[in-house]
């Protein structure tokens, strides 16, 4: 079965393997894949996107991301996704942004959600959905254990990452490692505490977007603290991103939101770099205490932690990431599940096209 998969991304940032954001890698991955299997896959998602497949683009992300402007683009992924569905005859809609509510396509064509954030940051009308051939899918076990009891059961599809191109390197830096969007739940500001503490230099790299909070906690937060032997590296990917975490003597999170999933711990992982990090949602399963990396509960002990990094064993994580966090894995649950939603939708036409 030859498939035609419209994935749409959450319109305020660009889809690229290299977007400081684990929906934009992800769905980067599943397109990539969906190609290389034989199936179309279209993305709609802000100009300047990287795709492998057919990009349908939305407005560009500006540097100032106002109310005004994200109301118009809501506006414009509705009629996109409706115009894209009909034009191409696509057998699944896949959505992947937190405000997807406001385009749920009208077309009765299967769809996919996948929740990438905490439940509890998506409106509650989300599980009051009465669309039917519509399929909700959580990252991890962490998320789906927050789902409201009484609901309809939601798939788990954890997510996974590139073990090719995540490896071991060589040789080890002198250096502390943080990667992600650059916010206040995100707290970096904490990873410099705590390497402050430890007495060695911290990278930070990822993407500041142009929400007003998010650029004040950066210019209040993190850039005065760059003075030192602490770097802004920005937006990384590709084979510098690798051989930064394969280098780095341990990644560290501080995120103060319930994570649902962490491609970067992975990513780390795979790398052979362990992990320190807040016990936040899905991060106390992704972490083997005490042999990839610490699960900590305050600055102080984050910093203790990398006091003991010496003590792991950088194969220990690499196993654990061939282990558990494959890409291929996660495409082909994928896969699996738009084949069966296509499948019973095709079916149901058929059975309507019966004579009674």
């Amino acid at each position: 079965m030859r498939l035609r998969v419209l994935s749409v991304a959450f319109p305020f940032a660009p889809v690229s393997v290299r977007t400081a954001g684990g929906a934009e890698q992800m769905l980067a991955t599943i397109d990539k894949f969906l190609i290389t299997s034989g199936h179309s896959s279209i993305i709609l998602a802000a100009e300047g996107s990287h795709v492998s497949g057919l990009l349908v683009p939305t407005p560009r992300v500006p540097a100032e991301i106002s109310p005004d402007f994200q109301t118009h683009v809501r506006g414009t992924v509705r009629d996109l996704i409706a115009r894209t569905i009909s034009r191409f005859r696509v057998d699944v809609v896949h959505l992947h942004g937190v405000d997807f509510l406001d385009y749920v396509p009208r077309q009765d064509a299967p769809l996919v959600v996948t929740l990438h954030l905490p439940l509890s940051w998506y409106p509650k009308e989300l599980f009051g959905m009465s669309r039917t051939q519509t399929t909700l899918v959580c990252v991890s076990d962490a998320q789906a254990q927050s789902w409201p009891a009484g609901q309809a059961v939601c798939e788990v599809i954890e997510n996974g990452v590139d073990l090719n191109l995540f490896r071991p390197g060589k040789k080890k830096g002198d250096y502390l490692l943080c990667i992600g969007r650059i916010c206040p739940e995100k707290a970096q500001h904490l990873a410099i505490e705590a390497a402050g503490k430890r007495g060695m230099p911290l990278y930070i790299a990822g993407t500041v977007f142009g929400y007003t909070s998010h650029r004040q906690y950066f210019e209040q937060k993190i850039a005065p603290h760059l003075t030192g032997r602490h770097k802004f590296l920005g937006q990384i990917g590709g084979s510098r991103k690798r051989d930064l975490l394969s280098g780095a003597r341990c990644l560290l999170i501080p995120s103060l939101a319930p994570e649902t999933s962490s491609l970067v711990a992975m990513e780390a992982l795979a790398c052979g770099t362990p992990v320190t990090a807040f016990r936040s949602g899905a991060l106390a399963q992704l972490i083997k205490h005490g042999k990839t990396g610490f699960l900590v509960n305050s600055v102080n002990e984050m910093a203790q932690a990398v006091r003991k990094i010496h003590e792991l064993d950088p194969a220990d994580c690499r196993r654990c990431a061939e282990a558990s966090f494959s890409a291929d894995r996660m495409a082909h649950q994928y896969l699996t599940l738009y084949e069966s939603l296509a499948t019973r939708a095709g079916l149901g036409r058929e059975a309507l096209c019966l004579p009674g």
